[in-house]
C-alpha cells in the first residue's frame, strides 16, 4: 500500500466519525469540549455556523452522527451528540451580539427563496452577510416551514423556532409570509438574479381503497392534520383512533392525538418493527405513552355506516424473499382484522407536487415528477433556479435541508461573481499538537466504561394534559458535564513520524485496541487480514507510514482506535504525537472563489 497522505483535508475528516456523517459536518467533539468545560455560548455558534439551528437540531434531528460515534465500538450507547447540541442551546448567553450584523450596503444582487423552512434559511443566513438583498417567500405568516407546521410543540415549542429564524431574519433578510407562489414562470419574469426552491414535500400521500371517499370526514392527511394542529384549528379527535405509517410522520400524529382526546390510539404497520423508517427513539417515546404498534397489516377497506366512519379492515401479511433474493410482502392467510375507530390518521409518506412550476420554462422533470437537479451544485437545468431540501430530491429531515442550503448557497455565490459553480472549495482543515509534557495531553483522554445518561422527562400524566408542554425537559449542567465527559475526541489523531521510530513495538503491546501493526508491506486486501487484529470494515481507511529502519510499514485501523493516546504516551521516542484536527466547511463568501 501507498503511504498515507494526512495533508488530503478529507482523511482526518473521515476519520472524525461523527462529523463525517453529519450532513453539515458540524465539528461535533470540539463543540462537546466547550460544553464540557462550561463554554456554552461558543459551543452554540460553533453549530450555529455549520448547522444554522443548534437549538431546533438539538431536539428533533435524525441523528445520523449516532450510529456513527467512536463511543459505540466500545458500548452498546453512542454520546447524545444531539441532546448535548441543545444544552448549547439551552444554557448559552446571549450571543446577538456575536452574530453578523445587517449589511447596509448591498451588492445589488437579489436572490428569492421559495419557501421558508430550513433549506431557504439556511441559504439566507449564508448569503445575506455577503451583500446579497435576500427575500424568503412562504405562504404561511411565520418563518420557519416544515419545522414550525409539521413537528409538534411537546417535541419543539416556538420560542426556539422564533428564535433560531429570528437570528436569521435579523441579519437584514425580508420575509414575506402568507405569500403563496403559483407561477414559478411569474417569478422569473421579475428579473431576480437568482431563484432556490426550497418549498419542502408538502403533499401527503393518500389511501385509494374502499370507503376512502364515503368517510372522508374522519380520514385525515397526516402532515395536513399536524399543520392544522400547530395552527391551532384543529383542538380535538374522536377517542378511537388509527394511525397508518412507520415514519417519524406517524409517531407525531399518535402521540398528538393523545393530547387531544384519544383515548385509544395505536398504529399500524404494513411492514416489521424494526423496518419502519421511525427512528428508534420516536418509536420508544410512543410505546412510553402507551401507544402500541402493530406490524405486517395492509390497509383493505374503510368501514363506514351514513357516512361514519366506524374502522378499517386489515389484511395480514408475511415477509418473503423471491428468486432474485428481493423481500416482499405476501398474504399470510389469516384471516383479515377489523380495527373499530372513529378517525384515521394516513401517514404513509410525502410527495413532491409542483403544479406551480410550469414545463415550458427550461426546468426539466424526471419521470417522477422531480425537477433534475445536479447533486453537487444544486442546480436544475435552468441556469438561474437552484432547488434544496425535500424539494430536491424527496423527503428526507431537517440537517440534510440544511446541508443543501449551504451547498445552494456556494452556488449562487460562484454563479453571481462569475465563476464555475461545479468547482468545489475543499474544506478548511487545521492540526494543531496537543503535547503539553511527557505524559499531559491539553484534553482529557482517560476511556471510562460510562453508560449514556438519560434525558428526564416531563411526568407522563401532565404531558399528555397539553399538546405545548414540552416532554424532554433536557441536560442539566451536571448531566450535560458527564455525558460530555464520554465522547472519545475523535477529533484528536495519532499522528505518527517514521524517522523517530525505533521499532521497539512499545505503542503495539499498549494498545487497547491492538489497531497497530507493524508488518511487512502488501496489497490492501492481502495486509488487512494479517493485523494484529483483522481489519474487516473497508469504509473506514488504514492508516499507513513507510520508511522504517527495518523496511516494514506501521499500519494503524482508523475503524478501531479509540484516539486514547496510550501509543504516544508510551513511545520513548516521541514518533507519536496526538494532533487535533478542526475541520470547516468552505461555506459561500471569497474563501469559496477560486480567485481567491
Amino acid at each position: 500500500m501507498k503511504p498515507t497522505d494526512i495533508r488530503d483535508p478529507n482523511y482526518f475528516h473521515k476519520v472524525v466519525d461523527c462529523q463525517w456523517a453529519c450532513p453539515a459536518h458540524t465539528p461535533v467533539p470540539e463543540y462537546i469540549r466547550l460544553i464540557a468545560a462550561g463554554r456554552y455560548s461558543d459551543a452554540y455558534l460553533i453549530n450555529w455556523k455549520s448547522n444554522v439551528f443548534p437549538g431546533i437540531l438539538g431536539r428533533t434531528c435524525d441523528r445520523p452522527c449516532e450510529p456513527a460515534c467512536r463511543r459505540g465500538r466500545v458500548e452498546k450507547e453512542p454520546v447524545a451528540i444531539c441532546r448535548l447540541k441543545r444544552v448549547a442551546a439551552d444554557y448559552k448567553d446571549d450571543i446577538t451580539a456575536r452574530l453578523p450584523k445587517p449589511v447596509e450596503k448591498k451588492n445589488g444582487k437579489r436572490i428569492v427563496c421559495v419557501g421558508g423552512g430550513p433549506a431557504s434559511l439556511a441559504v439566507a443566513r449564508d448569503l445575506a452577510p455577503l451583500g446579497y438583498d435576500i427575500t424568503v417567500l412562504d405562504q404561511d405568516p411565520q418563518a420557519g416551514g416544515m419545522m414550525r407546521t409539521q413537528i409538534p410543540k411537546f417535541r419543539l415549542p416556538d420560542s426556539v423556532i422564533d428564535e433560531e429564524c429570528g437570528y436569521i431574519l435579523d441579519l437584514g433578510v425580508a420575509f414575506a409570509g402568507g405569500k403563496r407562489v403559483d407561477s414559478l414562470k411569474a417569478l422569473l419574469a421579475e428579473n431576480w438574479d437568482a431563484i432556490f426552491v426550497g418549498c419542502g414535500a408538502p403533499r401527503g400521500r393518500d389511501l385509494d381503497i374502499p370507503g376512502r371517499k364515503e368517510a372522508a370526514k374522519n380520514i385525515h392527511i397526516g402532515i395536513d392534520w399536524l399543520s392544522s394542529v400547530s395552527f391551532g384549528h384543529t383542538t380535538k379527535i374522536g377517542k378511537r383512533v388509527i394511525v397508518l405509517g412507520g415514519g417519524n410522520t406517524a409517531m407525531d400524529c399518535c402521540r398528538s392525538s393523545l393530547r387531544l382526546g384519544g383515548e385509544d390510539v395505536q398504529v399500524v404497520v404494513r411492514s416489521g418493527f424494526e423496518e419502519m423508517k421511525a427512528s428508534p427513539w420516536e418509536k420508544e417515546d410512543a410505546m412510553h405513552e402507551g401507544i402500541p404498534i402493530h406490524n405486517y397489516l395492509v390497509p383493505k377497506e374503510f368501514t363506514h355506516e351514513n357516512g361514519k366512519l366506524t374502522g378499517v379492515v386489515f389484511e395480514h401479511v408475511k415477509a418473503e424473499k423471491d428468486a432474485k433474493g428481493r423481500r416482499k410482502l405476501v398474504p399470510s392467510g389469516e384471516p383479515d382484522r377489523h380495527f373499530p375507530c372513529d378517525d384515521v390518521l394516513v401517514a404513509v409518506g410525502q410527495e413532491n407536487s409542483f403544479p406551480w412550476i410550469e414545463r415550458d420554462i427550461g426546468i426539466d422533470f424526471d419521470e417522477w415528477g422531480m425537477p433534475k437537479v445536479d447533486e453537487r451544485t444544486f442546480r436544475s437545468t435552468h441556469p438561474k433556479v437552484f432547488f434544496g431540501g425535500d424539494a430536491a430530491f424527496g423527503p428526507k429531515n431537517i440537517i440534510w435541508a440544511v446541508a443543501h442550503g449551504h451547498e445552494a448557497a456556494v452556488s449562487i455565490d460562484k454563479l453571481l461573481n462569475g465563476e464555475d459553480i461545479g468547482h468545489r472549495p475543499l474544506p478548511a482543515v487545521e492540526v494543531v499538537s496537543q503535547k503539553m509534557g511527557i505524559h499531559e495531553w491539553s484534553y482529557d483522554n482517560d476511556i471510562a466504561g460510562d453508560k449514556r445518561y438519560r434525558v428526564p422527562l416531563r411526568d407522563k400524566v401532565v404531558a399528555l394534559k397539553d399538546i405545548r408542554a414540552e416532554v424532554e425537559l433536557g441536560y442539566d449542567d451536571a448531566l450535560a458535564f458527564k455525558e460530555a465527559q464520554r465522547c472519545l475526541n475523535c477529533d484528536v489523531q495519532t499522528v505518527f513520524e517514521s524517522k523517530l521510530c525505533i521499532e521497539c513495538d512499545a505503542c503495539v503491546d499498549i494498545c487497547p485496541m491492538d489497531c497497530i501493526t507493524f508488518t511487512p508491506n502488501g496489497e490492501e486486501a492481502e495486509l488487512r487480514t494479517r493485523l494484529t487484529a483483522p481489519a474487516h470494515n473497508l469504509a473506514q481507511d488504514l492508516y499507513v507510514v513507510n520508511e522504517l529502519k527495518t523496511g516494514r510499514v506501521m499500519v494503524k485501523d482508523e475503524d478501531v482506535c479509540l484516539h486514547c493516546g496510550l501509543c504516544a504516551e508510551r513511545c520513548p521516542t516521541g514518533a507519536w504525537d496526538m494532533q487535533k484536527t478542526l475541520i470547516e466547511m468552505t461555506q459561500a463568501g471569497t474563501a469559496c472563489r477560486s480567485r481567491a
